[in-house]
């Protein structure tokens, strides 16, 4: 089909019956609407309202709605105690700094200053492949707590010995981990034991962004650790931990009703 005859609705009708996520779908849409923003750029199509921003994809706004899971501290720490290394290093560094798993399996010591206390992020990789990452803000110097980086170190003297240096060298090819293998044999089997379903990378990044917030980090300062490009991105990981939910709650039922208020075994008392 020639560009200029491409119309929204056939294509909606088209994406709709593809046999896939609505996530991939959201990609594919993507791609498409990328690539005729390119031939009007180039000039193979006439400057217009690119026809690709009429089409809609059904589910994918309900998908964005569903509550974010995070994990708890000791639910990170029963994680651990199920993991053998090199993973539970893997999964510390993404707890402890909130990177993207593209980052944590790129990583190689030379990005390391131990002296300083920082790591530079600069690389990533994608089944395999390596390349910059993934948007000029995710470049950027990330602090080292001493007690963190003491782990690091331990896991150094451990490390085996690969040609690029890695941080997690594969021990079968020598080169990086692919996230999907780590994530379905290692992390769900590892979830699973302590009743979390699906435990996946990502559930990492949106519990290190709850923390910061548990913690009082400034949303400027958890915007830079997480390294988004924008404060509204940062702003959609993460939820609020039940006890921090609760501190505030309670404050506020503080301020406006009297002074004297009913204990949890008069609560109890009174509904039963």
């Amino acid at each position: 089909m020639l560009l200029t005859d491409i119309k929204p609705l056939v294509v909606q009708e088209w994406l709709k019956d593809l046999n896939l996520s609505h996530k991939s779908k959201q990609n594919i849409k993507a791609a498409f609407h990328r690539m005729l923003e390119l031939a009007m750029l180039w000039e193979l199509l006439p400057a217009q309202r690119n026809p690709l921003s009429l089409v809609e994809i059904k589910g994918g706004a309900y998908r964005s709605r569903k509550r974010k899971l995070i994990l708890t501290p000791d639910q990170f720490r029963q994680i651990c105690d199920r993991l053998e290394e090199p993973y539970r290093t893997m999964v510390t560094i993404a707890m402890c700094l909130g990177l993207r798993v593209s980052e944590i399996l790129a990583l190689e010591w030379a990005d390391f200053d131990f002296e300083e206390g920082t790591l530079m992020i600069t690389r990533g990789t994608v089944h395999g492949r390596i390349g910059r990452v993934k948007t000029e803000y995710s470049e950027d110097e990330m602090p080292l707590d001493p007690a963190f980086a003491e782990i690091l170190l331990k896991w150094r003297m451990l490390c085996p010995a690969s040609e690029g240096g890695w941080v997690f060298p594969n021990p079968n090819t020598g080169g990086v981990w692919h996230s999907s293998v780590l994530q379905g044999d290692i992390l769900v089997p590892a979830g699973k034991k302590i009743g979390i379903d699906r435990l996946g990378w990502h559930m990492f990044r949106h519990s290190y962004r709850s923390m910061l917030d548990a913690c009082g980090a400034p949303i400027g300062v958890q915007q830079k650790l997480m390294s988004h490009a924008q404060v509204s991105t940062t702003m959609q990981y993460g939820n609020a931990y039940m006890t921090e939910k609760r501190k505030a709650h309670g404050a506020v039922v503080q301020m406006v009703l009297p002074a004297k208020t009913a204990t949890k075994a008069e609560i109890i008392s009174v509904s039963a």
